[in-house]
């Protein structure tokens, strides 16, 4: 079961904040914390989510950095 920083269980299509700035690898990207992550898609690691941003597109992101959004 894929859950966020806080333990809350996490679903496909559902939105996460960041709880940190994160610089994104290979881009001099970083998302700020406060970003909004929407409509997430589940991968086989349960540690990992992936999603897309305004900036970046792919972004596989740890589920230690996120919190779910009601």
């Amino acid at each position: 079961m894929v859950k966020d920083s806080n333990g809350t269980p996490l679903n496909e299509g559902d939105s996460v904040q960041l709880i940190k700035d994160l610089k994104v690898k290979g881009t001099s990207v970083t998302l700020k914390r406060g970003t909004i992550i929407k409509n997430i898609r589940l991968t086989s690691d349960d540690e990992e989510i992936e999603g897309k941003s305004d900036k970046v597109k792919g972004l596989v992101l740890k589920t230690c950095f996120l919190k779910k959004v009601n």
